[in-house]
């Protein structure tokens, strides 16, 4: 079968949920920042899908900056089930996701990598991707 890329829809929050624990131990997503990406109010999230079977997302975020002329694009989430890899589904994702931003009239489109996810440099360099510099971070709550 093909993978099939579209965009979430409120009844796929589950299954969302499900692929974010595999990356990050979080238990569920919040039912309004969930809404606000599928209704579009601050970004989207791209799901990858296989005969009703969810087996990736990228969620990604839409935000200004003064620095900007233009909003930017940033890639919060690329998830790929383990059971699903092999079948290109993260390069398709991350295809739609570089569309999306060019569609949306983005000026730049970023992404981190945690020292957790560092090994996936050479992934994001075949999508044009460099370094540009170090992430701070000061956690708030």
């Amino acid at each position: 079968m093909s993978i099939n890329l579209r965009v979430a829809e409120l009844r796929d929050i589950e299954r969302c949920s499900e692929l974010l624990h595999m990356l990050s131990g979080r238990e569920s997503i919040n039912i309004g920042v969930f809404e606000s990406f599928v209704i579009g109010e601050r970004g989207l999230v791209i799901l990858a899908e296989e005969d009703d079977l969810i087996h990736g997302f990228a969620s990604l975020s839409f935000n200004l900056g003064l620095r900007f002329s233009n909003q930017y694009c940033q890639l919060e989430e690329l998830i790929v089930d383990p059971a699903a890899r092999g079948k290109n589904i993260g390069a398709l994702l991350m295809n739609e996701a570089v569309r999306v931003a060019k569609e949306k009239d983005c000026q730049s489109f970023g992404l981190y990598l945690m020292e957790s996810t560092e090994h996936n440099r050479p992934f994001y360099e075949k999508f044009g991707f460099v370094m540009v510099g170090s992430e701070m971070r000061q956690e708030l709550g």
